[in-house]
């Protein structure tokens, strides 16, 4: 038994997607020692820090696209791409390192569709997107704005004014909703 899967087990883990975040976790782990991905040390503390948040988020994302914005290790854009599968998965990473692990990691998981980039957010040119995450960078509104479709929603680790924070659970990391209104077409 991988030292991983009683604690995806304990975190309530989907069953077909323990595969997948095992293969990630297995992988951060050895990343780590040499590119300082993260400070969780354990198996244990790999799930609660990383993983938890995710499986947290999940239903608080709209159908459609997402886009992880400075994904750095993984979390949230990856581990929300291992839960949900079917959905088209962008990660934006400008430090080489990351970025590499980013691809290996996207790769060795099952997921070589997630479209991961070596850029910025000010860089990225795609479409946007009906979900954007952003963790541990902070964005100015009209930066924030231009990534997310309308209709769509950024979920933020930070306060922005008019944001509302989403209760996610006791214990879990702030979560603020930044929602696009829908654009009516013109007639």
């Amino acid at each position: 038994m991988n030292p991983h899967d009683v604690f995806l087990e304990q975190a309530a883990v989907p069953p077909d997607a323990r595969g997948a975040l095992r293969s990630y976790l297995e992988l951060l782990e050895v990343w780590s020692a040499r590119a300082n991905l993260t400070a969780a040390r354990t198996p244990e503390k790999r799930v609660s820090v990383l993983v938890e948040p995710a499986l947290a988020l999940l239903p608080l994302l709209r159908p459609g696209t997402l886009l992880d914005v400075g994904t750095g290790n993984g979390a949230p854009g990856l581990l929300l791409a291992l839960l949900d599968p079917g959905r088209p998965v962008t990660l934006l990473e400008p430090r080489a390192r990351r970025w590499a692990f980013l691809r290996e990691a996207a790769r060795a998981c099952g997921r070589a569709d997630i479209d991961v980039r070596r850029e910025r957010h000010e860089e990225y040119r795609g479409a946007p997107a009906d979900n954007v995450t952003v963790r541990a960078l902070r964005l100015t509104r009209g930066a924030l704005e231009r990534l997310i479709a309308p209709g769509g929603q950024a979920l933020l680790s930070w306060p922005l004014a008019g944001a509302p924070r989403l209760a996610i659970g006791r214990g879990r990391p702030a979560v603020y909703r930044h929602a696009m209104p829908v654009v009516p077409r013109e007639t």
